[in-house]
């Protein structure tokens, strides 16, 4: 008999079930099983205390909606072989493997790769050991795969990678601006011309996804005391690595490189800090005092950059960098360099959003809003 797993997500209210043994394989592979220890927000738990889900959470609800979202495709008369259904469910379960401890938070400076290419190296490294059962799955998820609509399902404006990550962050922060019609949306999707498209009835349900993600930036993801701790987790680990460039040291060209990554986690981070909060340099242990006790810098926003002058407080030419600074944060809800959005009327035309919709105007949609941000110590403040 087939093994079966069924999984229970609050966030679908419901269980998610895995039948296909490849895939069963890959959720149980060490590098998988890691993202149970990777959580999804970073250090957003500092700002909302329900935010602690995790990537493996996150993985898994994405496959459910690739697996719903395959469905329906093929229900309107897509053309969709068992082998491409699974490439494309392994493609979103894996997307996310690449990422390091708190997720976005360290990607650049205990390695200097983007999380992408280090999930394409372990997508790789999976493959070989599964005697290739991932090849569909790497050229979807590389867009190298004729049927350029299952890669957009996978990474595009519309993919169910933001439609997971929008409803789950919402949930566990509890933060409603984030709530987004997910099932309308995914029951809207069809396909024209190779391309992933909306039919005309779904354009209320993504104008509000389209904002939804936007309002969710500002209020979640660049929260200004989320952006204080990720500041402060970044400076302690670039202080940690000045006094000793062997910390988390984690050479790309190193044949044993994805093993040394796949060991390295939100844990190992944390408890690092808590052990530096003992080190002889007073500017490394203050620090890791200050994020284990939750005594998160000031920080403040403007609309223009800081000049030198107002930056804050001196502090002393070796410790100034680490407890003041500054930096700029950027939010577009859409991008017209990537693939836009576009809407199937009934008699056979295809729009793009900008033009379908009567809510959503180019202007409103291009429009990026930058914000400059500084922070320095509380007590200074």
């Amino acid at each position: 008999m087939t093994k079966r797993k069924i999984i229970n997500d609050p966030v679908y209210d419901g269980f998610l079930c895995i039948d296909d043994p490849v895939i069963l394989n890959v959720v149980e592979h060490p590098y998988f099983q890691r993202q149970r220890r990777i959580k999804q927000l970073g250090l957003t738990y500092l700002v909302y205390p329900g935010a602690m889900h995790t990537r493996f959470s996150h993985m898994l609800g994405a496959l459910n909606l690739m697996g719903r979202a395959l469905e329906v495709l093929k229900q309107k008369g897509v053309e969709i072989t068992d082998d491409e259904c699974r490439g494309a469910k392994l493609a979103i379960l894996l997307h996310d493997l690449g990422h390091g401890p708190f997720s976005h938070t360290s990607e650049r400076v205990l390695v200097d790769v983007p999380h992408e290419e280090i999930t394409l190296m372990m997508m790789q490294r999976i493959n070989t050991e599964m005697n290739g059962a991932l090849d569909v799955a790497i050229e979807i998820f590389s867009n190298h795969y004729p049927k350029h609509f299952l890669h957009q399902l996978v990474s595009s404006q519309l993919d169910v990678d933001r439609l997971d990550y929008l409803s789950r962050d919402s949930f566990f922060t509890g933060v409603s601006e984030g709530i987004v019609g997910t099932d309308r949306i995914i029951s809207m999707l069809n396909v024209h011309d190779d391309e992933l498209v909306v039919d005309e009835k779904g354009i209320y349900s993504v104008e509000k996804f389209i904002i939804s993600r936007r309002l969710m930036y500002w209020q979640v993801y660049m929260h200004k005391t989320v952006i204080a701790a990720d500041n402060l987790l970044l400076n302690i680990l670039r202080r940690a690595r000045e006094l000793d460039p062997t910390v988390f040291h984690l050479d790309p060209s190193a044949p044993d490189f994805l093993e040394r990554f796949a060991e390295v986690d939100d844990d190992d981070v944390m408890v690092a800090v808590k052990r530096w909060q003992h080190s002889d340099d007073e500017t490394l242990s203050t620090l890791c005092r200050n994020l284990i006790n939750r005594r998160l810098p000031a920080i403040k926003f403007s609309n223009e950059p800081f000049t030198h002058s107002s930056v804050g407080p001196t502090l002393g030419e070796d410790r100034n960098s680490y407890f003041v600074g500054t930096g700029e944060l950027h939010n577009r809800s859409y991008d017209f360099n990537d693939q836009e959005i576009k809407v199937l009327y009934k008699d056979g035309r295809c729009l793009p959003i900008s033009e379908a919709s009567d809510q959503l105007d180019r202007h409103f949609l291009e429009k990026q809003v930058t914000k400059y941000f500084r922070f320095y110590p509380k007590a200074n403040a």
